[in-house]
C-alpha cells in the first residue's frame, strides 16, 4: 500500500509541474505558430541536350543575385521577387543547340517553389552558294595562306589567279602554262603554301609536264605580294607517268607534322594494268611524304623519320601509304586524314584515319571500296577499307567520280563544324557527313541547284569552303538567309 501511495503522489506532482491538461511536454501553453517563411525556391529544368553536354543558363534576381547553371537545378533560399533566366546556345560535336525560350522571368514567392523550363533543340542549318569568281579557265583548286583574305585560284592551263575583295586581278600570280601538259586529266592541279610562307615566301605546285611526268615544284612570292617570282622555280620531285593520260592524282598539301604530302594516281588505264597501286617500288598510286624544309637543288627533299619503307630494298622510302587508284583530293583535319579515291566501275570511297598511321594499304586494285575488284574472292588481310563509300547505282544515278573536299572549320556556319563536304563530278551534288568512331552519321544532301560538274573544293585563310565547277565558276559555301 505504501508503494501505491508514493506512486499516486508522484503522478499528481508530475501532472502539476508539467502543465497537465495533456499539453506538449515542456510547454506551459497552447502550441506556438510556426515562423513565417521569408524565402522561396526556383526549380529550373533543362532538356534536349545530349548526355555530358552542359546547358548555359544565367539567373539574375533581387539584391544583385546571379547564378550560372549547367543543368537542371533547384535554387533555394531566394528572396521573393522576379528572377530573369537568360539561356545561351550550346555547341557540342559541331552541333549547335538553341534554347527556347532564350529569356524568361519567374516570380518567386516566400514559402513557395516557382518553376521554369529551358528546352534545347538542334537548330536547323541551311546553306547557300554565292558566286565569288566566274569566267575562269578550268579552275582546279583554291587556297590561301592562313589568315590571308585573298583567294588563290589554280587554273588547269597553268595559271594562278588572285581574287582580292571580290575582284579577280588581271595579272596572274604566276603563269607556267608554257611548261604544263593539259591533255587527258593533266594540268596544273593544286598548290600549297609553306607553313612558314609569311617569312620564306615559298609555295608548291602539283602539275604535269609535257612528258606527262608528275612534277612538284617550289616557287617564291616576289616583292609584290600579288606576284610570284617566275624565275624562282625549284623542282622538288619529278615522277614518271608514261603511257596513259589519266590518273595523275593531283593533290599537294602540308600535314600537321610540317611535311609535304602528295597523292599520285596509279598511272592510268582501266584496272591498273601496270599494277602500280600494289607495287611498293613505284611512286604511282601512293600517298607520299617528304621533308622540304631545307630543299636545295642538290638535295630537294629528305625522307622524314617514321616513313615506313626507309632502307628497305625494293621499296621507295617516300611512300607513306599505298593502294590508291586516283586520289582526287585529301585533307587534314587536326590529327585526322580524309582521303577520297575515285572508283573504277562500282564504288567511290573516302578513307579516314589518323595522320600518324604509316604504311596503310588502301587496297586498290585488289579492292574497289569494300568490293573485291574483278575477282570472285580476294584477300583482305592487311588492307585498310574505307570508312565511307557509295555505289554508282544504275546508270551512275548516284555518281561516278568522287570529288573530295574538306572538314568544315570556319566560323560562318557554326552548326556545320566537323562535317566533311564532298561532291561527285558526274552528278554535281553537294553532300556532307559527320565522321567518328570508324563510321559516319548525319549524312545530308544539300539542295544547291544545278551548278554543273564539281571539279574541286577549296579552303580560304579563315577556314571557309568553296567549290569550283567546270563552268569556270567558284562558289563560296555560306549560311542561307532562308531557313
Amino acid at each position: 500500500m505504501r508503494a501505491w501511495t508514493y506512486l499516486l503522489i508522484l503522478i499528481s506532482f508530475c501532472m502539476s509541474a508539467c502543465g497537465g491538461g495533456g499539453g506538449n511536454p515542456g510547454t506551459t501553453g497552447p502550441t506556438p505558430t510556426p515562423p513565417t517563411a521569408t524565402t522561396g525556391s526556383l526549380a529550373i529544368t533543362t532538356s534536349g541536350l545530349p548526355a555530358g553536354v552542359n546547358a548555359s543558363v544565367r539567373v539574375n534576381g533581387p539584391a544583385n543575385y546571379q547564378q550560372d547553371l549547367t543543368g537542371s537545378q533547384t535554387l533555394s533560399n531566394l528572396a521573393p521577387g522576379s528572377y530573369n533566366l537568360a539561356a545561351a546556345p550550346v555547341t557540342a560535336g559541331g552541333v549547335t543547340y538553341t534554347p527556347s525560350p532564350a529569356s524568361q522571368s519567374a516570380v518567386v514567392s516566400a514559402g513557395a517553389t516557382a518553376s521554369a523550363t529551358v528546352a534545347y533543340a538542334n537548330a536547323p542549318v541551311n546553306i547557300a552558294l554565292s558566286q565569288v569568281a566566274a569566267q575562269l579557265d578550268n579552275p582546279t583548286y583554291l587556297t590561301a595562306p592562313a589568315g590571308d583574305t585573298r583567294l588563290f585560284i589554280v587554273e588547269r592551263a597553268g595559271r594562278i589567279r588572285i581574287v582580292d575583295n571580290g575582284t579577280t586581278l588581271t595579272a596572274p600570280f604566276l603563269d607556267i602554262s608554257g611548261r604544263v601538259f593539259t591533255g587527258g586529266e593533266g594540268g596544273l592541279l593544286s598548290m600549297a603554301f609553306d607553313p612558314q610562307f609569311s617569312s620564306n615566301r615559298y609555295f608548291y605546285l602539283y602539275y604535269t609536264d609535257p612528258q606527262q611526268n608528275i612534277v612538284i615544284e617550289r616557287f617564291s612570292r616576289g616583292a609584290n605580294p600579288n606576284l610570284a617570282d617566275p624565275t624562282s622555280g625549284l623542282v622538288i620531285i619529278r615522277i614518271p607517268h608514261p603511257g596513259f593520260t589519266n590518273h595523275f592524282g593531283g593533290q599537294v598539301a602540308f600535314g600537321p607534322d610540317g611535311n609535304l604530302y602528295l597523292a599520285t594516281g596509279d598511272g592510268g588505264g582501266a584496272g591498273d594494268p601496270n599494277r602500280n597501286g600494289q607495287n611498293l617500288n613505284s611512286l604511282l598510286g601512293k600517298l607520299l611524304r617528304i621533308d622540304v624544309r631545307n630543299a636545295t637543288a642538290a638535295q630537294p627533299y629528305a625522307i622524314p623519320a617514321g616513313n615506313p619503307y626507309i632502307n628497305q630494298a625494293g621499296r621507295r622510302a617516300e611512300i607513306w601509304a599505298a593502294g590508291l587508284r586516283n586520289p582526287w583530293r585529301f585533307a587534314f583535319d587536326g590529327s585526322q586524314l580524309y582521303l577520297s579515291d575515285v572508283g573504277q566501275d562500282r564504288r567511290e570511297e573516302v578513307n579516314i584515319g589518323p595522320v600518324s598511321a604509316a604504311g596503310l594499304n588502301y587496297g586498290w586494285n585488289t579492292m574497289e571500296g569494300t568490293l573485291c575488284y574483278n575477282a570472285a574472292s580476294c584477300e583482305r588481310s592487311g588492307l585498310t577499307l574505307p570508312v565511307f563509300e557509295y555505289d554508282h547505282g544504275s546508270n551512275d544515278a548516284n555518281g561516278c567520280s568522287i570529288t573530295g573536299g574538306f572538314v568544315y572549320r570556319g566560323s560562318a556556319i557554326p552548326g556545320l563544324e566537323g562535317r566533311y563536304f564532298y561532291s561527285d563530278y558526274c552528278r554535281g551534288f553537294l553532300k556532307s557527313f559527320l565522321a567518328g568512331g570508324g563510321s559516319v552519321s548525319e549524312q545530308r544532301d544539300w539542295s544547291v541547284g544545278d551548278i554543273g560538274n564539281v571539279v574541286s573544293f577549296g579552303q580560304d585563310g579563315q577556314g571557309e569552303l568553296y567549290l569550283m565547277t567546270s563552268r569556270g565558276i567558284v562558289y563560296r559555301i555560306g549560311p542561307s538567309a532562308n531557313p
